[in-house]
């Protein structure tokens, strides 16, 4: 496995699903906007274990697992918030979960703790 490419890759398709969450969030679709925000830290997440373990990351969406396997120590406040974040996901996959969909106040203030938590793994590349 080239460790270097996996990492580029899941980089950039992150960053592509930041945007298009950003985009979502931006026109008042705040369920698929959380979901691809969540794909974002996912992905992000997967990067750090490609570089970490040097090997595929595992097949999960589970953002706390992610981080353990990315050798990543979350404060506190950081494992409350994947924990929490993790719901986004499994709305945009499983209709039996399917709350109702997020105000836009609750979305933008999610998106900047997404945002915030992003910028702290930035700084583990």
């Amino acid at each position: 496995m080239d460790v270097d490419k996996q990492v580029a890759y899941w980089q950039k398709s992150g960053k592509e699903d930041w945007d298009v969450g950003l985009e979502l969030i931006n026109s008042k679709r705040t369920r698929h906007g959380l979901f691809f925000a969540h794909l974002a830290i996912e992905k992000t997440l997967k990067a750090l274990v490609c570089r970490e373990t040097k090997t595929f990351p595992p097949k999960t969406h589970n953002l706390l697992v992610l981080a353990q396997k990315a050798n990543l120590k979350l404060s506190h406040e950081q494992k409350l918030f994947v924990a929490r974040f993790d719901r986004y996901q499994l709305e945009g996959r499983y209709p039996d979960t399917l709350a109702p969909a997020p105000g836009l106040e609750t979305a933008s203030q999610e998106i900047d703790l997404a945002k915030d938590f992003l910028k702290w793994l930035a700084e583990k590349f």
